[in-house]
């Protein structure tokens, strides 16, 4: 057993194999963007490759051609990028799992990042990576130190709701409501509810996540007991109010009112179906809501 120091006060004992394994993996040269991009975009051609054969789209042959090209790519892609995933997991190694089963995890998490990879997005790989090997690596440090086995399924949907939770309070600096995260996550909103549930009985103390690569599962999750601003708006003494004041509005913003909240004796609308409705995007439709609610905010404060 041999150890190796990583950075300035990280010193991590690691086996012989390891050590070749660290060795291989540093032979690999790095990938420019541009490099990135077309590799991502072979690995993508040989997703499709299923539908077209099925209609009839591409000869047996070419499908073959293809689905080695994307192999090859693919391959190209996670060989480079192993050393990101050893960055990433000597974070984790003074927890309770060894750095080989971090690599492991992480390289998992890797291989979903190539196969998902977008590369007509302004992104670097590495940038969407990361995320992908973080949460593998964090899935099997929470299922390491919890006496309850928590399924892979709802560790990975434990992630999306964070992840929905902390794009939506920085996108619109309020907290999400119920509705709002299962539109964002194409989920069912009792679905969330269940999420939300699982976070509560799986919440790590504060104290496990000292760092920003900490694992705290309650970070930024909102209360399930505080009602949003727009929950507390639309509370049932202030309906008639309401209703009055929706005529005032203009009649898009009251239109889209109507539909989001189901005041037109029909359920409530999400963002997209609205959208189709009034012939908007779904971008426009959330601005056109946000500025009506503010409106009527207004008028019942005053």
């Amino acid at each position: 057993m041999a150890r190796q120091t990583f950075g300035e006060d990280t010193t991590i004992a690691i086996d012989a194999g390891l050590q070749v394994y660290l060795r291989q993996i540093n032979e690999a040269p790095l990938l420019t963007a541009s490099e990135e991009k077309e590799l991502a975009v072979r690995v993508r051609e040989g997703q499709n490759l299923a539908d077209q054969f099925a209609a009839g789209e591409i000869t047996y042959i070419a499908r073959e051609k293809v689905e080695a090209d994307a192999a090859q790519a693919r391959e190209r892609m996670v060989k480079s990028n192993l050393r990101l995933v050893v960055n990433i997991a000597k974070k984790y190694a003074r927890r309770t799992v060894p750095l080989n089963d971090l690599i492991n995890e992480g390289n998992l998490g890797l291989l979903r990042a190539v196969e998902g990879f977008d590369p007509d997005q302004n992104t670097r790989f590495s940038t969407y990576a990361s995320w992908w090997i973080k949460q593998s690596i964090k899935r099997s440090l929470i299922n390491s130190g919890k006496p309850i086995h928590i399924p892979a399924y709802m560790v990975e949907m434990i992630s999306r709701f964070r992840e929905a939770h902390e794009h939506f309070l920085e996108a619109e600096g309020r907290t999400p409501t119920t509705e709002e995260l299962a539109e964002r996550m194409e989920l069912t909103a009792s679905k969330v509810d269940h999420i939300r549930n699982a976070v509560k009985a799986v919440s790590t103390p504060a104290h496990d996540s000292d760092g920003p690569d900490g694992i705290a599962l309650t970070e930024g999750i909102a209360d399930s007991k505080t009602p949003s601003p727009e929950e507390n708006l639309l509370n049932e003494s202030q309906w008639n109010k309401i209703a009055e004041l929706l005529d005032d509005l203009d009649e898009r913003e009251s239109t889209i009112l109507r539909l989001r909240y189901g005041l037109n004796g029909k359920g409530p609308m999400t963002l997209k179906q609205i959208g189709s409705e009034v012939n908007l995007t779904r971008e426009r439709v959330r601005q056109i809501e946000c500025e009506a609610l503010q409106k009527i905010k207004e008028h019942i404060i005053a």
